[in-house]
């Protein structure tokens, strides 16, 4: 299952506050043939996958549960950008942004 580092969760409980949770999720398109996705929602299906991360629900949909199987999610701060970066081991390729892979 999809794992957050210590400060991937510590974001996500400094940016979502109730009823707001997160949807985990893997979409069609992006420049490697799928891209991810990361939302602020406030509804889920009965099917979705609900992670609980301190005070942050997660939702990931039951086809992005197998596909991110193995990945963490971690919030990075760098020079000139910060945010989430997807660490995908079962991803054979993976583009320049870090936001779409095969």
């Amino acid at each position: 299952m999809i794992s957050f580092t210590k400060a991937a969760i510590k974001r996500l409980n400094d940016t979502i506050e109730p009823p707001e949770s997160v949807r985990v999720a893997v979409m069609g398109g992006g420049c490697s043939g799928m891209s991810y996705s990361l939302t602020i929602e406030t509804d889920f299906d009965e099917d979705d996958i609900l992670i609980t991360l301190e005070n942050v629900d997660v939702y990931v949909d039951p086809h992005s549960a197998g596909i991110l199987e193995k990945t963490a999610v971690d919030y990075v701060k760098r020079l000139q950008s910060e945010g989430f970066v997807f660490i995908n081991p079962m991803a054979n390729t993976t583009c320049g942004c870090g936001m779409s892979f095969s």
